[in-house]
């Protein structure tokens, strides 16, 4: 294919290099006439394992090129991949100025183009809803035509670490395309042609926030791993293996569990440990900013639940689950039980369903955990979920029991809040009256 970089950056010059070498045509494309007249020698502009001689190989055989001129990039392409740079503002907001600018110079040119679609891909790093609210227009207003179909717009997150960014674009973890129609799709699908790795199809604005998620993650892992080698070292108690420990197991910990959006935690251990290990690091004189919130941000998410309560201006409220976790009747700590507190502290009339508890039963510390946070909790127990969606104009689900589940109404009934991510949450959220907690 024959395809115009524009931003000879790092992302765009390993993109432009790679690109070549995989038997595509490129026009790199810069403001700045040295990263220009660089790439033209067949010489880097920036610092990175493997790209000089990437680059002058590629140059050599003439599969790539760079410029100034947009119009002749544009003109001579028929994929332009926009990798300009995304800095934050000041006060920590996105600087989008030169993503504006590239994307006006490419519509207008586009306005004159004739001869094949083109389709406008976004690399550079921006928040969800960008490309379509902002781009997306400009392109349109450029070009004087409707996207999706007098021309393509996608989105292609990079996932290449500075270092080993050559290494990470011929064995990706995933290649991430989101597409404002199949046919955009598909233009960026057949750049990587041959690359391993799976590859995800999904809106323009998932594709931007899956990138925010990679790296919010990976900050949170190297300040979570910081703070606990700071305590540990503190305690006497060698971090590192810990950590070994700790990684080898990809049952619960390097593993796809705990990171669905769902409800807050509880339980008899996490909070507990939490707070043990935080006074811990507090008696040490270790500042854990990060552990120290944890708890804190999960109370916040249970008061996101109360709020979506009170937005309804309902009064009548049913909740589906009590326990902390399904299948057991374990209060201790729970958060539906301090949902329910703090429901019921507001004056709504509350009826409560959990098949697994029964006042009669619960026992030791159970039964001294509700008396202590939830004494009426006798008057709000119902004893069927049919008692609860009669008495309900709102019902919020915390429970994954299939008698529930099978009786929750579609469209008519009370409203519904999903605290849990419901099995057929995807077709519940097109339908009036649901509401989902962070979905």
């Amino acid at each position: 294919m024959r395809i115009s970089v524009f931003g000879l950056g790092y992302v765009g010059c390993v993109s432009a290099a790679c690109l070549a070498s995989m038997g595509h045509e490129v026009i790199g494309v810069d403001v700045n006439q040295v990263k220009v007249d660089l790439v033209n020698d067949g010489k880097a502009p920036v610092v990175e394992e493997r790209i000089g001689e990437l680059i002058a190989e590629v140059v050599r055989t003439g599969a790539l090129r760079a410029t100034r001129d947009v119009r002749e990039a544009i003109m001579e392409s028929e994929v332009s991949l926009v990798c300009v740079g995304t800095p934050s503002e000041p006060n920590g907001s996105l600087c989008t100025t030169y993503l504006e600018r590239v994307t006006e110079q490419i519509g207008a040119v586009l306005a004159e183009r004739a001869g094949g679609r083109h389709t406008v891909v976004f690399r550079s790093t921006m928040l969800p809803g960008t490309c379509l609210n902002l781009l997306v227009p400009i392109l349109e207003k450029s070009v004087s035509g409707t996207a999706g179909v007098d021309f393509g717009v996608a989105v292609n997150p990079e996932f290449l670490r500075e270092g080993t960014s050559v290494r990470d674009f011929f064995d990706p973890p995933k290649t991430v395309i989101g597409e404002l129609d199949p046919a955009s799709g598909d233009a960026v699908l057949a750049l990587y042609d041959g690359l391993p790795g799976e590859v995800f199809r999904v809106p323009l604005p998932t594709a931007e926030a899956i990138k925010y998620a990679d790296n919010a993650f990976h900050g949170l892992k190297v300040g979570f791993a910081n703070e606990l080698g700071a305590v540990y070292q503190a305690l006497g108690v060698d971090s590192h293996q810990v950590m070994d420990v700790f990684l080898a197991d990809r049952k619960l910990n390097i593993s796809p569990a705990y990171l669905r959006p769902g409800f807050a935690f509880g339980g008899s251990c996490l909070p507990k440990d939490l707070r043990s290990l935080i006074h811990a690091a507090q008696r040490a004189d270790v500042s854990v900013p990060i552990l120290a919130n944890v708890l804190p941000s999960n109370s916040a998410h249970l008061q996101r639940a109360v709020e979506m309560v009170e937005r309804t201006g309902k009064r009548r409220v049913g909740l589906f689950g009590l326990s902390f976790k399904p299948g057991t009747d374990d209060l201790r700590e729970s958060p539906l039980v301090e949902l329910a507190e703090r429901l019921f502290g507001k004056g709504y009339d509350l009826r409560i369903h959990d098949a697994n508890v029964s006042l009669s039963r619960l026992l030791g510390a159970n039964r001294e955990y509700i008396e202590t946070r939830l004494p009426h909790l006798a008057q709000l127990l119902a004893d069927s979920v049919d008692e609860v969606l009669d008495h309900a104009e709102v019902c919020l689900v915390g429970t994954r029991d299939p008698a529930v589940l099978s009786a929750l109404p579609h469209g008519d009934g009370p409203l519904l809040i999903d605290l849990i991510h419901l099995p057929d949450a995807d077709t519940r959220r097109t339908e009036p009256g649901y509401m989902g907690l962070a979905w």
